[in-house]
């Protein structure tokens, strides 16, 4: 009881969830389907029986507290099971009885040693594919506990087609990437023999397969119990109403993870970008229609000699429209020496107007700060925007990729359109992205900035 309230889950998978009696059970799925708060009550169930010790971990410690995390999750349920929070010099629960729940982190995979010794009845993983699978097991060898009940793990997690999770989960998962409603919540069991996993469907059949035993008589290869329960954003009814046209504004990679649930999902070309994504305009748009215009540069100094591919230096000129939408209205492209560069940059610039802001990419270290103050000099007279890349190509291309899908980026035609559609579609696995990152500077620059990466990190907000 809450403040004269019963906590409940909601039925379906969370309450699923939180009756099992798998010695391993993960729930993972969509975002949204009220999975960290399920992980948080767990945690807490036994703890005001006397000796109990358990910890919930996330891997990174900046992710323990905040706003949607499992800190806050518990701040909201603890104090009325009796429970008082302490900060430092670790995150933790105590209840009367002696019982606790910490909350730790594993950022780096030598931590797990700080729990060498540790025993607890309760070892909880919020987003555990965000987890080395050494981090799991070795954890995993830590439940060990006299407060009275059988030591368990539980974890959360979003889908992740490269992480250990996905084949840990793999019977649990159709070909397509989807959870099998009917085997969901179904609990298999397994041994590791020779550093392999032996599945069965019942701990009679490994104790069968596996009969050895020690001189005690306990048997060598104790079969631990397992299951896995989809999420759905469907099953949480409680939560953010807006949060479905949130997870919609995703790239189509993390909206099919997200939202949809998909384990197999990962980028490749043909899935960020179409050419049909793009209308395609006869003549650029009017003067009066445009907002502003960027020009952005992704820069390459090498000449194309033989056979050698070089990159390219692609200036692509993108135009903010009045009414929200964008236009790409012209691309240059060469591969050249770095003297060719900076003449054809100026002369586009020249062409362009100084109503065009210019941006530029800096590379990492001294040699990035060179080449920006060389590139003020060349562009002396214009305003020029420079950019440190935070994130990775994949999640800068994805933000204007939902653009492009939402049917709000159309291309003016030109001789230029091939290879730049081109290079799109291959994307991520082309032997070239200078177009895109090109691209993905420009709308860096049209949305304002800073603003992308403030966009970013909230979504990227737990979950």
């Amino acid at each position: 009881m809450i403040a004269g309230s019963e906590i409940r889950p909601n039925p379906g998978p969370q309450e699923a969830f939180l009756a099992t009696d798998a010695d391993i059970a993960i729930f993972g799925g969509s975002a949204g389907g009220g999975k960290s708060l399920s992980l948080a009550l767990e945690a807490a169930r036994y703890g005001c029986r006397k000796g109990y010790g358990g910890i919930i971990f996330r891997r990174e410690a900046t992710r323990l507290v905040g706003s949607g995390s499992i800190w806050e999750e518990a701040s909201g349920i603890y104090p009325g099971l009796g429970a008082t929070s302490r900060l430092s010099p670790i995150l933790e629960w105590r209840w009367p009885s002696g019982g606790i729940v910490e909350m730790r982190h594993l950022q780096h995979e030598a931590d797990k040693l700080s729990h060498s010794g540790k025993q607890y009845a309760f070892v909880g993983f919020d987003e555990l594919t965000e987890f080395a699978e050494s981090q799991f097991w070795f954890l995993l060898s830590r439940l060990r506990t006299t407060c009275g009940i059988r030591p368990y793990v539980r974890a959360t997690c979003n889908p992740d087609p490269d992480s250990f999770v996905r084949t840990l989960i793999d019977w649990y998962i159709d070909e397509n990437g989807f959870a099998i409603p009917s085997r969901c919540g179904v609990i298999r069991w397994f041994v590791r023999d020779d550093d392999e996993l032996i599945w069965g469907d019942s701990r009679a059949e490994l104790e069968e397969r596996f009969p050895d035993v020690d001189e005690r008589g306990e048997r060598l290869m104790q079969p631990l119990s397992f299951t896995f329960i989809a999420a759905s954003l469907a099953d949480n009814p409680k939560g953010d109403p807006t949060y479905r046209s949130k997870l919609q504004a995703l790239p189509r990679v993390e909206r099919e993870r997200l939202l949809g649930g998909n384990w197999n999902i990962r980028p490749a070309a043909g899935l960020y970008f179409r050419r049909d994504m793009f209308g395609v305009l006869e003549m650029p748009p009017h003067e009066s229609s445009v907002r502003r215009y960027v020009r952005a540069w992704d820069k390459a100094a090498t000449a194309k000699t033989g056979s050698n591919d070089p990159d390219w230096t692609v200036g692509v000129k993108l135009a903010e429209m009045r009414d929200g939408r964008y236009v790409v209205v012209h691309v240059v492209r060469l591969r050249g020496a770095p003297a060719e560069v900076e003449r054809v940059i100026r002369a586009t610039a020249e062409l362009d107007g100084i109503d065009t802001e210019v941006a530029t990419w800096q590379d990492p270290g001294q040699a990035g700060v060179v080449d920006v103050d060389r590139m003020r000099e060349v562009l002396k007279g214009y305003r020029l925007t420079v950019h440190r890349a935070a994130k990775d190509k994949l999640t800068y291309a994805g933000v204007w990729q939902s653009q492009a899908e939402g049917g709000r980026v159309s291309i003016v035609r030109g001789p230029w359109n091939e290879a730049y559609l081109a290079t799109l579609e291959a994307f991520p696995e082309g032997r070239h992205d200078d177009d895109v990152d090109a691209t993905s500077l420009a709308f860096q620059v049209a949305f304002g900035g800073t603003s992308i990466d403030d966009w970013l990190r909230a979504m990227e907000a737990p979950l």
